[in-house]
């Protein structure tokens, strides 16, 4: 029924898919969901039953974005992977495979999509709820459950890779990029959420700010994209809390101001770090 983009993440091999499977020319066999997603995460590399974000981080990620709040941070990052694809001479992308790695329930990835409408476009993540919620939506994506540290592409295959708020894995991103190919990188600001951090800790902070080299790769420039939200009301706290690293980090007692609060106006802020593989 058609090659997939992705490869086999236990030899290597071009993956075919057949009704509910994809399978490689050494036999390795992969379930494909009802949705479409591919499970291309061994189990060996899940250390959980369910690895990444829970079905309640997934349903309050998408909630939050999907009411636009963070809409400009999607349209720079939209706008600087087509200036990209004009360097590779396919301003519409066409022959050009693009990979969003952590992508999530997809937002960020549909943009990517619907930016350069010519190119192939997949996305992965280590979270099955997460790409089950993006398969489900997003069809002219390609979508699999998989890990940023084994990700199931060639070598060379992928001329921009994007990662927003997602683990960095810079050895396999170098392996995957293209020479004169892109790696796109979203960061928070120095001040991103500082409203948010305020009423969650006593002693708010600011976010390092980035400047980094990566073996493999070159810094063509940083994009800063500064803005204010009003979170109107305490669903709308909780959902922004569950999609951040502060869900993970913070004590319950702290978490639980946010049930109560009423409303909040905070800073947001992404940066754009522009690489280029040599």
């Amino acid at each position: 029924m058609g090659e997939l983009l992705f490869c086999c993440p236990l030899c290597g091999g071009a993956l075919t898919r057949q009704e509910h499977r994809a399978v490689c020319p050494q036999g390795h066999s992969f379930d494909v969901a009802r949705q479409g997603y591919v499970h291309l995460l061994p189990v060996n590399k899940m250390h959980s039953k369910l690895p990444g974000d829970s079905r309640e981080m997934v349903e309050g990620r998408r909630r939050f974005l999907e009411a636009g709040y963070y809409a400009p941070f999607r349209q720079e990052l939209c706008r600087l992977a087509a200036a990209c694809a004009s360097q590779l001479g396919s301003p519409a992308g066409k022959g050009l495979l693009l990979c969003d790695a952590g992508c999530g329930e997809g937002y960020y990835t549909a943009g990517l999509r619907e930016a350069l409408p010519q190119a192939r476009v997949c996305g992965f993540d280590i979270s099955k709820l997460a790409v089950k919620a993006a398969a489900g939506k997003y069809k002219s994506v390609e979508f699999g459950v998989a890990s940023s540290f084994a990700i199931p592409l060639g070598k060379a295959s992928v001329h921009l890779l994007t990662d927003v708020f997602s683990p960095l894995a810079a050895e396999e991103f170098a392996r995957v990029v293209k020479p004169g190919g892109f790696f796109l990188y979203a960061v928070p600001g120095e001040r991103h959420l500082y409203g948010l951090k305020e009423l969650l800790y006593e002693n708010p902070y600011e976010n390092p700010h980035r400047e980094t080299e990566y073996p493999g790769f070159r810094f063509v420039g940083r994009t800063a994209v500064r803005g204010e939200i009003r979170v109107p009301d305490s669903q709308t706290a909780v959902d922004l809390f569950t999609m951040t690293p502060y869900y993970w980090k913070t004590g319950p007692q702290a978490a639980q101001r946010l049930e109560t609060v009423e409303g909040f106006s905070t800073e947001i802020g992404f940066d754009f770090l522009l690489y280029q593989r040599q």
